[in-house]
């Protein structure tokens, strides 16, 4: 039986590409580019999570994924190149002031509590998950969280992981699932530290990576249905 739920933030629990949507468009406005397309903002998704993945690859650093998106998505746009820098710093921030749930995630989360040890683990930036969680009022539903910056390690480090389970005392690793939507990240990260994995793929991507998850889910509700039936 399951008695800590490790749960990753974008994408799984908040709605990132809806808070993506928001800030890039405020942020355009505000540093004059103009009106940012629905293929626009298509671009820098599709940018944005090429260069996640290669943080989680270990091919780029944090800082040359923030800004280098940015720098990227801005030569094909025709933007001023000099700006992504101050633009990403501008990003982080306004990321979390638009916050909306993933369907089920926050009923989820509540019937939890107190039931199993709940924590979060994520890669985001400090300024934007430090806001996000606030805001939502996630950071008094969390037992812990862990967020990579100040951890020092990004998922899927094993370091990463041995950090968490340090901190939450965990011994027993059987004991223990996380539940995300990234493969690099979350479900790799997982399967190579010795956990059970729960891979929330709710647009049905295909698994390219050579690993096996426990679980695969594309709609949270079924995550009821694999702690209790255990």
């Amino acid at each position: 039986m399951y008695k800590y739920i490790l749960w990753d933030i974008d994408g799984t629990v908040l709605d990132f590409l809806a808070s993506e949507a928001y800030a890039i468009r405020f942020l355009f406005k505000k540093y004059g580019i103009g009106e940012c397309s629905d293929e626009q903002l298509k671009m820098y998704s599709e940018i944005n999570a090429k260069y996640w993945q290669k943080l989680e690859r270990n091919e780029l650093t944090k800082p040359e994924i923030l800004v280098g998106r940015f720098r990227e998505f801005f030569e094909i746009i025709g933007a001023d190149i000099r700006l992504a820098e101050s633009f990403n710093e501008d990003y982080q921030v306004t990321l979390g002031d638009h916050i909306e749930f993933v369907d089920k995630a926050e009923e989820i989360l509540l019937s939890q509590k107190g039931k199993y040890t709940i924590a979060a683990v994520t890669n985001g930036t400090k300024v934007a998950q430090e806001k996000k969680l606030c805001l939502s009022g996630l950071d008094k539903v969390f037992d812990a969280i862990f967020i990579s910056e100040n951890v020092g390690y990004e998922k899927p480090s094993g370091k990463f992981f041995d950090y968490v389970f340090e901190q939450l005392g965990i011994t027993d690793k059987k004991e223990v699932l996380i539940i995300g939507d990234s493969l690099t990240g979350d479900m790799k990260g997982g399967f190579d530290s010795g956990i059970d994995t729960c891979w929330f793929n709710p647009r049905h991507k295909p698994n390219t990576l050579d690993i096996t998850m426990t679980y695969e889910i594309d709609d949270l509700g079924k995550i009821e249905e694999i702690v209790c039936n255990l």
